[in-house]
């Protein structure tokens, strides 16, 4: 199995980690989260980008063989939409702390299947 595909995998399964995360937060009333419009917020960007959809399509076409192109294509399109994410978790980091992690492995995960230029 190619090193690329088991990093793509893997990266298909922590997406799906971090939308069952946000939604699990969004639907319990934690003690950790005091602002949950902002939670709420953070699922809309999760739709908006159809991370859901990114991560199965991932899935699926590295599940037997390496698909380079599309793979590459697919996570380009993750970056800019986790990069939004990345950027808004930032920003109300006092109320969003809790998803830091999650997003850290996500994009340094993503940046190990980026496209080398040559």
């Amino acid at each position: 199995m190619n090193f690329n595909m088991k990093i793509a995998n893997l990266l298909a399964e922590n997406i799906h980690g971090f939308i069952e995360f946000v939604y699990k937060n969004q639907d319990k009333k934690s003690s950790l989260i005091l602002n949950m419009d902002k939670v709420y917020q953070l699922r809309l960007f999760v739709k908006e980008y159809k991370l859901q959809i990114l991560a199965d399509e991932l899935q699926r076409i590295n599940q037997f063989c390496w698909n380079e192109q599309y793979t590459y294509l697919l996570v380009e399109r993750f970056r800019k939409g986790i990069d939004v994410i990345n950027e808004y978790v930032e920003r109300n980091y006092d109320d969003l702390f809790i998803f830091t992690a999650r997003l850290h492995t996500l994009k340094s995960l993503s940046f190990l299947l980026r496209k080398e230029e040559s």
